[in-house]
């Protein structure tokens, strides 16, 4: 079969392969035809020689984590999935010594030596066929076929909503008089990439008003896909982080997801009492900013705010977006679709690694 593999720690090695096929080894374990996968920042890393690990043994990895595939054969000990379902498959596998990975939930590892698929130590999804355990298989309605390759990168943001919520819940003495927290309290997203967009899609399913920041053009396609489910969108070449609290008020909820540490803390001028900052971006380099520490640091405490970094997702969190996926089409149809505007073949892998077309929101390798 064919796959995208790369040498990990080799600037543009990225290639299509042949490998073997694989088949059911185990009763417990499915395989899928692979539709779709997805192409995020990590994959871009590490087509440039960033963060990466081959399976053990071997030079080469398959890249690619966020999938939808079709079920074509399963081992005897499955059941409730059979050849012709859609479904995905989770990312991260645990390190089998922790807690937390026992109860799968290796999102919260303690050891840090969990791996995760296309990514460190174990074979991605970017193949004509993938086989995996029952366990981290994730059926995916029919109807939304045309969008689950987006559960993967809305499974993040369900997690650091859950988390944020949860924290709320726990902490605010008034929280539990409402079903749902976020119900009309404004919150703010940073950065409209495929992130911040599902995070904002996901705010606005649960009541939130939302404002969408960034600095593109007001009239290029992430403002207008913000506007389109009823967010307002903030450019920041026009705005300071400093003016959002006078120009549209303080922010209950920050979800940041630039990557960029200057913008992250500036950021914090608006949020409000009690506010909750969720931190999803990675910055990509090491370049140290100057902060009035002091002043950060009071804010924090006198105004009781909380600031929380999120990272991968267990099983619940891909079903909470697969419930979302299906919500957000019921919402507003086809419009979750839009957010693919780049749809490549195998062969052409490379260049999509490689290079990042301006107005791209979210790109796609194509398999079937």
């Amino acid at each position: 079969m064919k796959a995208i593999a790369i040498t990990p720690g080799r600037v543009r090695s990225v290639r299509l392969v042949e490998r073997p096929e694989p088949s059911i080894a185990t009763p417990d374990q499915v395989k899928l035809r692979t539709i779709r996968v997805g192409i995020c920042s990590t994959d871009r890393e590490e087509a440039e020689g960033g963060r990466a690990q081959a399976p053990e043994g071997a030079s080469e990895l398959i890249i690619g984590h966020e999938m939808i595939g079709r079920v074509v054969d399963v081992g005897d000990a499955v059941s409730g999935i059979q050849p012709g379902d859609v479904a995905c498959f989770t990312v991260r596998r645990g390190c089998g010594q922790c807690a937390p990975c026992a109860i799968n939930r290796s999102d919260m590892c303690l050891t840090g030596r969990y791996r995760e698929r296309g990514i460190l130590g174990l074979d991605g999804f970017q193949a004509e066929y993938v086989v995996d355990t029952a366990q981290y298989l994730v059926p995916i309605p029919k109807e939304i076929e045309a969008i689950g390759v987006l559960t993967e990168p809305l499974s993040i943001v369900e997690k650091a909503i859950d988390d944020a919520i949860r924290l709320q819940f726990s902490r605010l003495p008034a929280a539990l008089t409402s079903p749902d927290w976020l119900y009309g309290r404004p919150c703010l997203v940073a950065g409209l990439g495929p992130i911040g967009l599902l995070a904002a899609a996901a705010l606005t399913i649960r009541g939130a008003r939302v404002y969408g920041m960034d600095i593109v053009p007001d009239d290029s396609p992430r403002p207008q896909w913000l506007r389109a489910i009823g967010g307002t969108y903030i450019n920041g070449h026009e705005v300071e982080p400093g003016r959002i609290r006078d120009e549209h008020g303080p922010m209950h909820l920050l979800f940041e997801a630039t990557g960029a540490p200057a913008l992250a803390f500036n950021l914090l001028d608006a949020l409000d009492l009690n506010g909750v900052y969720i931190l999803t971006g990675i910055p990509g380099n090491s370049r140290t900013i100057e902060l009035p520490a002091a002043e950060l640091i009071r804010d924090l405490v006198l105004k009781n705010q909380v600031m929380i970094g999120s990272v991968n997702a267990a099983r619940g969190h891909f079903q909470m977006a697969v419930n979302d996926l299906r919500e957000a089409e019921h919402l507003w149809p086809g419009l979750m679709v839009r957010l693919i505007t780049e749809r490549r073949r195998p062969e052409e892998a490379p260049s999509l690694l490689h290079h990042h077309p301006t107005d791209e929101i979210k790109a796609t390798i194509e398999w079937t």
